[in-house]
């Protein structure tokens, strides 16, 4: 993960504020506030105001996915290139279900929460829409998983906690 935000900082450098870089990381599937709070720490941005962004950052397409990503997915698959793509996530949500579904809201919350490839606050998202988890119930559940995860992050990167 680390070489892939470096590729990120090395194209964004000089071309805009720090701030702007590190939300975008932090929006970004897969690298998420993992990779936002490295960027930061790689940027020297102060701590405090590198972890709001990245929770930001993070936490913004949260609601979006939960709410359209099955609209999104039924127009998309259409297409066989994402057709693959949409059933490999839905494999993989499928392959979790049991966990999230046997422990409720712990077992996305721990899904969410723990920063390894392949979790996290998109992936957690994606796994309430399918699994038809309410909004409601689904966002405070992510956005606490997201607050975890970032704690944890901080004390990797910057050495706090």
């Amino acid at each position: 993960m680390n070489q892939i935000v470096e590729l990120i900082l090395e194209f964004f450098t000089d071309k805009m504020p720090s701030e702007i870089t590190v939300f975008i990381i932090s929006l970004m599937p897969i690298l998420e506030i993992r990779g936002g709070m490295i960027a930061a720490r790689l940027l020297e941005m102060n701590f405090l105001r590198a972890f709001i962004i990245c929770y930001i950052g993070n936490m913004l397409p949260i609601p979006f996915i939960i709410l359209f990503i099955r609209k999104i997915f039924r127009a998309l698959e259409r297409f066989p290139f994402f057709k693959r793509i949409i059933d490999r996530l839905e494999a993989k949500t499928e392959r979790n279900k049991d966990k999230v579904l046997r422990y409720k809201a712990w077992g996305l919350l721990l899904f969410v929460a723990i920063p390894l490839p392949g979790t996290g606050g998109w992936t957690g998202a994606l796994m309430a829409a399918l699994l038809d988890i309410r909004l409601k119930r689904a966002l405070p559940i992510i956005s606490l998983g997201v607050l975890i995860a970032g704690f944890i992050m901080s004390a990797i990167t910057y050495g706090i906690f």
